[in-house]
């Protein structure tokens, strides 16, 4: 194997995993505790122990990478926790109580069906502003751009001095309808820069327009405000990643996941795209997986210690979210579409001694301190307490023996808080919580099925995270998928989906044009042309950010896109141009073509209903360059026997009784071995349980296909 040249991280809320690949596609995997305090603590440890496994020195691994690849939910926690940066706000006169009044959609995002039906118990969202801060100046632009009242520029000033006084860290700038006439907040931003340079003062200063130029006055300003508030915290953590790879012999720059599933540096100048990526980094490794079996319709499911991830691809379309919930803000940030519920290895279980109600969380154990069996300090029972209890996790093999779990310490605590409270043994107990979780998980996958319109025998669920196999038996029974499937790196799945995206700018734009039924060719025309000017512009913008990243520009591809919908609804759909420019009327033909094949993609081809007109509602241009991915091997099937990875037995309790089961190493897996239940395959970061009677079948390309009996 030649030396790695690519390692990819997912820092989880519990694990941060790290995959290293070399020139040829091969890859290892490694793991280690997420340090939320110091990220670039956890980043070491696991890179360590990928290198370890590879057989080198840190110092040897990171003088010879060309890519470091990080992603995490850091910036996402600096939002939930609200320990972020002390902000202002100026924007049009009349408007500043938006922030206070939110949108309804958000107010009641994230409450429980009892908490909907009860308004008494509801709040709105903290506002990352307070009233108190922001400040409305008289100006007015109309939504075709046109000045209707000039900027009063002695109320920026003032405006600026006071917030300068209530020494604000950032100052945000919003104004109506800047994203068609963006004057009056360049302006603004100039004056306040030379109030803050006056005073002598350390104050960012951020436009709107420049965050992003988009319609929904709400959106924007939550996707500006969660800039200024939240990234500064996650660029700090970051740098401090970079540094630490320097220290060990980094030549570049470090790179991060954009939420819509591309690479960008850590210097971004809009970090906040770059909040939710870890999870995405799963859809781009299922998406990769599913050309090299064959299929373009995937379910993704990610179980780590915390959530449950899902994401779908319905005949190779990705479901693109443009207005994403986060925290309960809703944000103008193109994102990979993900249903998460809470459902994790590292899930507290509790009893009410009363009424004998079992819950679930939703509080997670973490990395620290823990469940019980990790013995660092955790005194809540946990779902992983649950299956070392009942034998599926081998104590003197967790994260290949660098923890030893303590089964009887979890074993002593989960019969006092839970199995006695009940009043039935430790192990039925114990499967009974096991049961609920992978029962909420399975109900879960069901609905996101539902929501598509399409049999589950048309999709293959893919299962990953560290807890994914362990619990995949459960989660995927009786839904009746194509096939289910796992692997052997499963813990380090999405770090290794991250690594098989390509290096990525996407600038986009509101716009409103209408097209008719009938159009005729001097209207397409037209129409074409004015789309083609706008194209221009954001294709200049995207090149030359790509080409500030050190990209040669024989290298920058760029691709045209639109966000459509039929004129009178709500969604838009969004749609690739199959053309790189657009100048006559068959031109914008085309276009409509291929938006009315992915609206039949997504929606159903009886859905279609051209009579109603076409609206474009978004242009954008997405430049892209490549880079190395790792390679799934193609191997020759061999003999079905799996006796070479055979290590033994060991009682666990799967079905309401205990049963010898056969152990396995599953690095020594070969295409062509088979496996029946009762059955645990283990590897030092991820376990995948067999229940009795179902089978798993080593396919050419290494993957482990699960089949129920």
């Amino acid at each position: 194997m030649n030396t790695p040249i690519v390692i990819g991280i997912d820092a989880g809320g519990t694990m941060t995993d790290t995959i290293l690949v070399d020139r040829n596609g091969h890859f290892k995997i490694g793991k280690a505790a997420t340090t939320p305090h110091n990220e670039a603590e956890g980043f070491i440890a696991s890179a360590e122990d990928a290198a370890d496994a590879w057989g080198i020195s840190l110092e040897d691994l990171f003088s010879h990478l060309d890519v470091v690849l990080y992603s995490g939910t850091g910036m996402l926690n600096t939002l939930l926790s609200r320990t972020g940066r002390r902000l202002g706000l100026i924007t049009t006169k009349g408007m500043e109580d938006m922030v206070l009044m939110g949108r309804g959609l958000q107010a009641w995002a994230d409450y429980s069906y009892s908490d909907r039906l009860h308004a008494v118990t509801h709040q709105h969202p903290d506002p990352l502003v307070p009233r108190r801060r922001t400040h409305g100046v008289t100006e007015r632009i109309d939504q075709f751009g046109d000045v209707i009242i000039p900027l009063y520029e002695h109320e920026v000033a003032a405006a600026a001095r006071k917030l300068i006084d209530d020494k604000v860290d950032a100052i945000c700038i919003m104004t109506i309808f800047s994203h068609v006439n963006p004057a009056h907040e360049k302006r603004i931003a100039e004056i306040c820069r030379q109030e803050i340079a006056g005073a002598g003062a350390d104050i960012n200063v951020l436009t709107s327009h420049e965050v992003r130029p988009v319609i929904r006055e709400q959106s924007r300003l939550n996707s500006i405000l969660i800039e200024a508030y939240a990234t500064s915290r996650g660029r700090k953590q970051l740098r401090g990643i970079e540094d630490a790879s320097k220290k060990y012999g980094f030549r570049y720059g470090v790179q991060t996941l954009l939420s819509f599933g591309g690479l960008t540096s850590i210097n971004h100048p809009r970090l906040h795209e770059t909040m939710i990526s870890g999870p995405i980094g799963g859809i781009l490794g299922a998406a990769y997986v599913g050309k090299l079996i064959g299929n373009d319709s995937l379910i993704c499911s990610d179980m780590g210690g915390t959530s449950f991830d899902m994401g779908v691809i319905t005949r190779g379309q990705t479901r693109i979210e443009n207005e994403p919930l986060m925290d309960r803000f809703k944000l103008n940030v193109p994102t990979l579409h993900l249903d998460t519920i809470g459902a994790g290895a590292g899930m507290i279980l509790k009893v009410d001694p009363l009424t004998k109600k079992v819950s679930l969380g939703p509080e997670s154990a973490g990395s620290d301190p823990g469940p019980i069996c990790f013995d660092r300090g955790g005194t809540e029972p946990t779902i992983a307490d649950c299956d070392a209890i009942l034998g599926r996790l081998n104590p003197d093999y967790f994260l290949g023996g660098k923890v030893k779990l303590q089964v009887e310490k979890a074993r002593l605590a989960f019969k006092e808080k839970c199995a006695d409270v009940l009043g039935v043994s430790v192990e039925e107990a114990a499967e009974g919580m096991i049961d609920m979780l992978e029962g909420d998980a399975n109900n879960a996958l069901r609905r996101v099925i539902s929501g598509q319109g399409i049999h589950p025998s048309e999709y293959t669920l893919l299962s990953y995270g560290g807890s994914g196999p362990l619990h995949l038996a459960g989660c995927s029974k009786g839904i009746g998928f194509r096939d289910v499937l796992t692997f052997q790196f499963a813990a380090g799945f999405s770090a290794f989906g991250c690594t098989t995206a390509d290096y990525m700018r996407r600038h986009s734009v509101s716009i409103q044009i209408d097209i008719g039924a009938r159009a005729d060719n001097s209207e397409l025309t037209e129409t074409a042309n004015r789309i083609d000017r706008v194209w221009r512009d954001l294709e200049r913008a995207a090149v030359e950010e790509m080409l500030a990243d050190g990209h040669a520009r024989e290298k920058v591809r760029t691709v045209p896109f639109l966000m459509m919908r039929y004129t009178g609804q709500l969604e838009d759909v969004e749609v690739m141009s199959p053309i790189p420019a657009a100048t006559n009327a068959d031109d914008m033909r085309k276009v409509i073509d291929q938006f009315e094949t992915v609206y039949a993609k997504i929606n159903h081809r009886v859905s279609r209903y051209g009579e109603a007109g076409f609206t474009i509602t978004e242009l954008g241009v997405i430049a892209t360059a490549d880079k190395v991915k790792p390679l799934l091997v193609k191997r020759p099937l061999g003999p079905s026997n799996p006796a070479a990875a055979h290590k033994g037995t060991r009682e666990a309790y799967i079905g309401g009784r205990w049963h010898k089961a056969d152990l396995y190493e599953m690095d020594l897996l070969e295409p062509g071995h088979e496996i029946s239940g009762p059955a645990i395959v283990e590897h030092p970061a991820t376990t995948l349980v067999i229940d009795p009677q179902d089978r798993v079948f080593i396919d050419e390309w290494t993957l482990l296909h699960y089949e129920h009996a």
